[in-house]
């Protein structure tokens, strides 16, 4: 059976030299990192994942911590996550927390107890008890798409007060005045962010926000489905609705079909984040997409710093927020009379 040995031989590297390139092949050159790849093909060698973390006292897994699997958004970053890790000699541990921070404590401390090397975390709690029960995690960690109060971890997410500044705009240059709002999870960071956007662009222009028109929809499709309906059937019903996220849009369309109120002709529809199969769905949604595909790579390459040294262990967090991007489709029409 080959051994590193055989392999630094085969290198003509040290020995040592072999280990970090499978321990931590960041920290060795590319040229030399191919070498010794080449020369562990060669001679039949593999790195034994076990000895390895008994011998570092972490693992060679990176925990990814989703709030909803289901959702598309998750899945694309899921998959650069994936590749980046791969790349950097770290296979990735997917878990759906479905929102529920006590679900989530429990993937947190399983993951804990399975020494990985660090966590990709969508957080789903927040106040002073949450943040304190992250002092109990001894591996770096990084935040995405949520951003928690006082917890001192990197955050990588989108300018989400601006999305829907941006779908708000465009339907008050449409005419519309009365807009209805599907709202996400209360006292997550991005509903109220998304929340602000809203009623801060209405109010720049004058416009009076009728609390009644934001509805709870949870970032769930079901409650967001009930959420339409019930400003649908209104005798005052808005005139354009944004959904604040892929599936609530989704849902949010679901119930004007089901209605058979024409869209866009006598409600307009806008939505945060694309859904799949975009260009196969009728209406076409007029959206503003986050780059997930970034958001992914940005979270994986912090972490993997973070884990590898490069980024001394007690630097202070970073914030990271990307602009996202306006897509009109036509699911959105000018205010008819």
């Amino acid at each position: 059976m080959a051994t590193i040995r055989d392999v630094a031989r085969m290198a003509n590297v040290s020995i040592s030299t072999v280990s970090l390139a499978f321990s931590a092949p960041g920290r060795v050159s590319a040229e030399t990192l191919e070498r010794v790849q080449r020369a562990a093909a060669a001679v039949g060698y593999a790195a034994n994942p076990v000895a390895q973390s008994l011998a570092s006292g972490k693992s060679r897994l990176i925990g990814l911590v989703v709030a909803d699997i289901s959702n598309p958004f998750f899945g694309k970053l899921l998959k650069e996550v994936e590749r980046c890790a791969l790349t950097a000699g770290f296979l990735v541990i997917i878990s759906d927390s479905g929102g529920d921070p006590a679900q989530e404590r429990a993937i947190l401390d399983h993951l804990n107890g399975q020494r990985v090397a660090g966590i990709i975390l969508s957080p789903c709690g927040n106040g002073e008890a949450y943040v304190r029960s992250f002092d109990e995690l001894k591996m770096p960690l990084v935040m995405f798409d949520q951003k928690v109060a006082g917890l001192d971890a990197d955050f990588v997410g989108s300018d989400n007060r601006l999305a829907s500044a941006m779908l708000t705009e465009h339907l008050l240059q449409l005419g519309h005045r009365r807009i209805g709002f599907i709202a996400g999870t209360r006292d997550l960071f991005t509903t109220r962010e998304r929340v602000r956007g809203f009623t801060d662009t209405m109010a720049a222009s004058g416009i009076e926000v009728d609390r009644s028109l934001i509805a709870d929809g949870q970032y769930d499709g079901e409650r967001a489905y009930g959420a339409a309906m019930r400003l649908l059937t209104r005798p005052d019903r808005p005139s354009a609705i944004i959904a604040s996220s892929n599936v609530m849009a989704l849902a949010t369309l679901q119930a004007i079909g089901d209605l058979g109120v024409p869209c866009p002709e006598r409600i307009s529809l806008a939505s945060i984040d694309d859904v799949p199969w975009i260009n196969v769905i009728s209406p076409r949604l007029t959206m503003v997409v986050q780059d997930a595909t970034e958001l992914g790579r940005i979270s994986a390459t912090r972490l993997l710093d973070r884990i590898g040294g490069t980024i001394p262990p007690k630097a202070i967090g970073e914030d990271f927020v990307l602009t996202p991007r306006f897509i009109l489709g036509n699911s959105s029409a000018p205010l008819r009379a």
